[in-house]
């Protein structure tokens, strides 16, 4: 490949293999069905119980009233809760339900499942370069991410 393809090849080839992952985590899936952006903020609020909307939204790179749509459904299918914040009444806090922290358990268990039995398809070489890959990965996301956060 040409270094001119890189850029274009990487911006088309992650969201698709992102976009195939999720959809075979929810085909096989139990209702109600966990999808990728719903079990992102899932992660995210089972790490940081009693995160603000906005400040999920920040570290998802979604905007707060993209978040709010996802916590509605969430709610709604008893995954999260909300509450208000005690120290900003127009704020909510969010923390995942024990049904919740269940589905999210089983989405992370079937993931890497799926990760690991497709990875166990490839040859040592392809696996020794994806796992060589994966520095320079996390520093374009950086990169990407702090980019943004000028412009915002």
């Amino acid at each position: 490949m040409a270094a001119g393809d890189l850029p274009d090849e990487l911006a088309g080839l992650l969201p698709r293999i992102q976009r195939l992952a999720r959809r075979r985590l929810w085909s096989g899936q139990s209702a109600p069905r966990l999808r990728g952006a719903h079990a992102e903020l899932l992660r995210l609020v089972a790490a940081e119980p009693g995160i603000r909307v906005s400040t999920a939204a920040h570290s998802l790179c979604l905007a707060p009233n993209s978040v709010s749509t996802l916590v509605n459904h969430l709610v709604a299918e008893g995954l999260l809760r909300r509450e208000k914040d005690p120290g900003d009444r127009r704020a909510a806090l969010l923390y995942p339900t024990p049904v919740g922290v269940g589905k999210l358990s089983d989405w992370h268990a079937r993931r890497e499942a799926l990760f690991r039995e497709h990875l166990a398809g490839l040859d040592a070489a392809d696996r020794a370069a994806l796992a060589a890959a994966l520095p320079a990965l996390h520093r374009l996301a950086a990169s990407l991410r702090s980019q943004g956060d000028e412009t915002a």
